[in-house]
């Protein structure tokens, strides 16, 4: 077997505020793990909204260019560092690592390892990694909905949205999705009831079809639609923002922005009914408390990847793409005409 040191790796660099074909490749030699740490050969690293706002340098706290993207990856441990179990090795793990997964090894904090189920496809599981934590938590344990509820799910046709849409009706949990058209037989066949998102009278829509407003809302649009979603909600809803899609291409100062946000949401909550606004944050508590929140981690994707192993929800692949094509992985992702995830095959 090749040493660490000899082999050669393949990454994707992100150089600057550039277009998507302005991405590189890049090759250079394989990093031996450290101690706590783990080499992954990846087999599948996604496409998220996260790369579309790094490439803008308008995601919060990204690096300083150059770097190479990559928010979550799946893969199998080639070797481990220092005080790793040596059992890990040839284990399939996934992993949310934020950036570096468009790689064809990774070495990653061993901790951070969540071990994935045999005999499941590695690019279905890369789809729920970041998706299926994110909309497991947004569901489960910000909004606390129960079965019997309405909920409204704005960008039900992407990679969050459809896998939201199957944990909710999984859970006896009725929804209302707003997407395009070409989009609302698959939300359908779901279970979900779709809306299109270009209806000038989308509030309406929604209140004809749950008159007494709904449970919570999943707003990653940002903007007047914030606003919208909160007046839809039932007395005691909840308001669950995780994105601000709708001013990607803003300029505007980022801080500054966040902090109307928070400021707003702080005086909704105020107001009468029990009504509340959050902002989800998928991060929230790893630098406070690591270990708590690497366990929640793990609980949630395992839950997930369960339900996606016992065919309780299907993974909803986009588009699956060699890792020299990460430019128009981007491109097609970024242009609204895939329901799903694409995904990047090293």
């Amino acid at each position: 077997m090749t040493s660490a040191s000899t082999a050669v790796l393949t990454e994707i660099v992100l150089p600057g505020v550039v277009e998507p074909d302005g991405l590189f490749v890049n090759h250079r030699p394989v990093t031996a793990p450290g101690r706590g740490q783990a080499l992954v050969e990846v087999e599948a690293a996604g496409v998220s909204f996260a790369e579309q706002s790094m490439r803008r340098g308008r995601y919060p706290g990204q690096p300083r260019f150059p770097f190479v993207p990559g928010y979550d990856l799946v893969g199998v441990v080639g070797r481990v560092g220092e005080g790793v179990a040596p059992g890990l090795v040839g284990q399939r793990v996934a992993v949310a690592t934020k950036t570096g997964g468009w790689t064809t090894h990774a070495v990653v904090d061993a901790a951070d390892l969540i071990p994935v189920q045999d005999g499941l496809d590695p690019v279905e599981v890369e789809t729920l990694v970041v998706n299926g934590i994110t909309a497991w938590q947004m569901l489960h344990r910000k909004a606390r909905v129960a079965a019997g509820q309405t909920i409204l799910v704005h960008g039900a046709g992407g990679g969050v949205g459809m896998t939201l849409v199957q944990l909710a009706r999984h859970a006896g949990i009725r929804v209302i999705g707003t997407a395009s058209p070409r989009q609302h037989d698959a939300l359908r066949a779901l279970g979900a009831e779709p809306i299109d998102y270009h209806d000038p009278d989308l509030a309406g829509r929604v209140r004809e079809l749950a008159p007494g407003g709904v449970a919570a809302a999943f707003d990653h649009l940002g903007g007047p639609s914030f606003e919208r979603s909160f007046d839809l909600l039932a007395s005691g809803g909840t308001l669950v923002a995780y994105g601000t899609a709708s001013r990607r291409d803003d300029t505007n100062n980022l801080l500054v922005g966040f902090a109307a946000i928070f400021a707003r949401f702080g005086l909704w909550s105020l107001l009468p009914n029990g009504r509340g606004a959050t902002f989800y944050n998928f991060w929230g508590g790893r630098l406070t408390r690591p270990a708590a929140f690497r366990r929640r981690m793990a609980a949630d994707l395992t839950a997930v990847l369960t339900l996606l192993r016992d065919d309780a929800i299907a993974a909803q692949v986009g588009a699956r793409l060699p890792l020299a094509e990460a430019g128009r992985a981007v491109a097609l992702a970024e242009s609204g005409t895939v329901s799903g995830k694409v995904v990047l095959i090293p």
